[in-house]
């Protein structure tokens, strides 16, 4: 049985018709011309035929060699083809970006109009997609707690911008009254990115609300469209979800969030440079110093 010829044996011989010199074949590669000489009589041998003719002026290819060197030049070109593929699908791998539950609906749609690529969703809470960040497993996460806590070594903070809280309701919804208790005997549902909920609960008690912290986000929206309670949200959250029969009005008191992006140290250029399309997507204003 004949051995198949291995990659070299048809670099090899490619490049001793092309260039019709066993010496040139072989500075081609960066081989010493003996070794190249042995290679192509090993070959030979294997083969049971004669690749080339040899004499003082050159070497030429026999028809066997002519084959071989034909189906070289084919085999290797696909070969140099598969580098190329696998080069271009490490290029354009999905990004692995996190962010939670709440925001996901506005931050994942946003990531992919500004990538013009799909992106690998996960969602979680805060602490949990910063360590995922610092342990490589997510490539990107934007979050609303990265000022609030130590960030791992690994992980970088890329301010993103500043979102404020809103008072959502549907238009048959009575809003806030007036007075110093504006929201006296009103429900409000209250629901926040980060750790600033109690405080803005508190703030609002003593304006008379029958104020309750949400289990979720989503659930503070869905009670105050089916209940007819008022929710008290991030803008963000809503800005692409409103219809015309549901409105945000500001709260009494000014109550930001900041939400930043985490990345590893080497974070991908594209998202660095994204930032600002990223901000506006989400509806978020330059955070202030």
């Amino acid at each position: 049985m004949v051995n198949e010829p291995s990659i070299d044996d048809l670099r090899l011989v490619l490049a001793i018709a092309e260039e019709a010199s066993i010496g040139a074949a072989a500075r081609r590669l960066h081989v010493s011309q003996p070794s190249a000489s042995a290679r192509l009589s090993t070959l030979e041998r294997r083969l049971g035929l004669p690749l080339f003719t040899r004499d003082t002026t050159g070497a030429r290819p026999t028809p066997a060699g002519q084959e071989v060197a034909r189906q070289a030049e084919h085999l290797l070109g696909h070969l140099d083809g598969i580098y190329r593929a696998a080069h271009a699908a490490s290029r354009e791998k999905p990004l692995r970006i996190g962010t939670f539950a709440s925001l996901a609906p506005s931050v994942f749609p946003s990531v992919e109009q500004l990538l013009r690529q799909p992106v690998l969703p996960t969602v979680s809470h805060g602490p949990e997609l910063v360590h995922l960040v610092s342990e490589g497993s997510l490539d990107a996460a934007v979050v609303g707690i990265a000022e609030q806590m130590t960030l791992p070594r690994q992980a970088r903070v890329h301010p993103l911008g500043e979102d404020v809280l809103e008072v959502f309701r549907r238009r048959s919804t009575p809003g806030k009254g007036r007075g110093r208790t504006p929201y006296a005997g009103r429900r409000l549902l209250v629901a926040t990115y980060d750790s600033t909920g109690p405080d803005v609960a508190a703030r609002l008690a003593r304006m008379g609300a029958e104020v309750e912290l949400a289990a979720t986000l989503p659930t503070a929206v869905a009670m105050a469209r089916r209940v007819g309670c008022l929710a008290v949200v991030p803008r963000s959250a809503l800005a692409h979800q409103t219809t015309e029969d549901e409105v945000l009005d500001p709260l009494p008191f000014r109550q930001r969030i900041r939400l930043s992006l985490v990345t590893p140290r080497a974070a991908d250029p594209r998202l660095a440079a994204g930032r600002g399309e990223l901000r506006r997507a989400l509806h978020l204003t330059v955070a202030r110093r």
